[in-house]
């Protein structure tokens, strides 16, 4: 009897010829790059440093696509927004200890948004490791330490044999559900030295499904058949598993109302009849999921956003359907599934009795109503009005990517994502700068089709120095960037709580001149000329800013 781990692959005769004779003049650098491509890396982004530049001579010497940006963090952005787009393992060149340590708050975001970014650093000479103070650049007691805590997996390189096993074994971690970060680390002189290896062939890195266990759906499809008063959460795990097609068969077979978490933007159509569409910030929203006697959550934790800040108490029974086992069961009791959203609703799919409820649109209407009625009574018109431009002059298929500013806040909750995946936020580790060098990496995915950044003016000024790189690769990115003059979601948090603001006001450049000093066309619109100022920056080919000065308010909060 043979069995499949018996099986050993024999090469060809061009292979055995290829291995045996291998190009003269590589070297550690060489396997990195061979490596990724083996893999089926096509592009990569980063930033060159003293002890990376075997990496980066490398890829001269290689197919791969180079995207290289003007700050670590950006560049971490960019390979989360591609990986999210793309769902492939974007690999993210880094040099040691400075440029390491600056790309953690972007691996933190894509930790938290289940981004699957394969960062691999370089690291002082073999001979400068061990904790002790020997006097190198860049050197840290324990550089991997730093991102033990924020990664997946942390994978150390030691010899030039090692390299491509590490890789690999770092490319599987971070596209195994669920997706995220991992950190691969290797030595300068490792990366520096001749070797004889062979050249590196393709390799099959590809993680195992996550499946859920029968006996655990067989007890929640029952529950969903008999339920009254079924409700469905969908998060960013329906999003990056592409099931909302099996998310939309679901609700209808069971006449489920769907609200879609921020991260799960766009996993349910906005306008059907069971759409409670994104209003989680709400307390109608609230009380309706809290009256739910089975309450289906998949691809989400209910986090602090997700539950109204942590007001959502469930009175029924929740079925929790999550590929990240430390999010099962962490913040509400239930039937927790451990499985891949895609493959969890699936087996739902397959075993719920259909069951007719002629009263659950009209439930969503009343819901949807009480919202609209709430909104409506803070005259927040202008706020409205801005979102609706946004959608109206963005083409349905285009990416978007929002900053941690106002009218992003806005747009968690009221922005018709129109399309799955489309949709993008750094609202999972909450830190600013994300939108620009993440539609960076987007285009970097697909440069058919304009891609959107949005940003207040502090968030932009953390990735002004990436206009450099827009207009390097000449990549279709808009920028539109909301002008008050400060960090406005902090000024008005401050003055609600304490009377008045500390910190926040900011003396902003002209953004126009600034982006057009980069070669970066640029015009400055207002509320009535955005829709046509936005739709004509997005159709115009290459990177554009349109800047608009208008100072936004939030809803009132619920939660409070």
């Amino acid at each position: 009897m043979t069995h499949d781990h018996d099986l050993v692959l024999r090469p060809t005769a061009a292979q055995t010829e290829a291995a045996l004779n291998p190009p003269a003049g590589r070297n550690g650098g060489d396997l990195v790059v061979e490596t990724l491509t083996g893999l089926g890396a096509t592009t990569v982004f980063g930033l060159p440093g003293q002890h990376a530049l075997g990496m980066f001579d490398a890829l001269r010497r290689s197919d791969l696509t180079y995207v290289g940006l003007r700050v670590e963090n950006n560049a971490g952005f960019a390979a989360d927004a591609y990986g999210r787009i793309t769902g492939e393992a974007a690999p993210l060149l880094l040099s040691t200890g400075p440029g390491a340590l600056m790309s953690l708050a972007a691996l933190q975001e894509a930790a938290a948004a289940s981004a699957p970014v394969l960062a691999i650093g370089s690291q002082v000479p073999a001979a400068g490791l061990g904790g002790g103070r020997h006097g190198y650049l860049h050197e840290l007691r324990d550089q991997q330490a730093s991102f033990r805590d924020i990664v997946k997996s942390v994978h150390v390189v030691r010899t030039a044999s090692q390299i491509p096993s590490a890789i690999a074994a770092a490319w599987e971690s971070a596209l195994t559900a669920p997706h995220g970060p991992v950190w691969v680390e290797i030595p300068q002189d490792v990366l520096l030295a001749e070797t004889v290896l062979p050249v590196v062939t393709a390799m099959d890195a590809g993680p195992e499904e996550l499946a859920p266990r029968p006996e655990l759906t067989a007890v929640a499809a029952d529950l969903l058949s008999r339920a009254e008063r079924p409700v469905i959460v969908a998060g960013g795990g329906v999003v990056r598993s592409d099931a909302s097609g099996k998310l939309r068969a679901l609700a209808e077979k069971l006449d489920a109302p769907v609200v879609t978490t921020f991260g799960g933007k766009g996993a349910f159509p906005w306008e059907h009849p069971l759409s409670l569409q994104s209003w989680l910030e709400d307390r109608h929203t609230t009380d309706y999921l809290e009256s739910a006697d089975v309450l289906l959550v998949v691809g989400s934790g209910l986090g602090e956003l997700s539950s109204n800040y942590h007001t959502f108490a469930p009175r029924g029974r929740m079925i929790q359907i999550e590929a990240d086992a430390g999010k099962l069961e962490s913040n509400h009791p239930g039937i927790g599934i451990h499985a891949d959203a895609r493959l969890g609703l699936q087996a739902l799919l397959e075993t719920v009795t259909e069951r007719r409820d002629p009263t659950a649109a009209d439930s969503v209407r009343d819901v949807l109503a009480a919202v609209r009625a709430r909104i409506d009574a803070q005259e927040l018109t202008l706020e409205q009005e801005l979102l609706a431009a946004v959608r109206q002059a963005l083409p349905d298929e285009a990416p978007s990517f929002w900053d941690m500013t106002i009218l992003a806040y806005w747009a968690w909750s009221a922005f018709d994502a129109r399309r799955p995946n489309t949709m993008h936020s750094a609202q999972g580790a909450g830190g600013l700068g994300y939108a620009f060098p993440a539609a960076i990496g987007a285009a970097s995915a697909d440069r058919t089709g304009p891609v959107l950044a949005v940003s207040g003016d502090g968030g932009a000024m953390y990735s002004i120095a990436e206009l450099a790189t827009a207009r390097q690769y000449d990549l279709p990115v808009t920028w539109l960037i909301v002008d008050d003059g400060g960090y406005g979601i902090l000024r008005e948090y401050m003055t609600d709580a304490f009377g008045e603001a500390t910190g926040t006001e900011l003396a902003p450049p002209d953004f126009t001149a600034l982006a057009e000093s980069f070669g970066v066309p640029a015009v400055r619109t207002s509320p009535a000329t955005l829709a046509q100022d936005l739709a004509k920056a997005l159709a115009a080919p290459g990177p554009s800013v349109v800047v608009l000065p208008a100072r936004l308010r939030m809803f009132a909060p619920t939660h409070l």
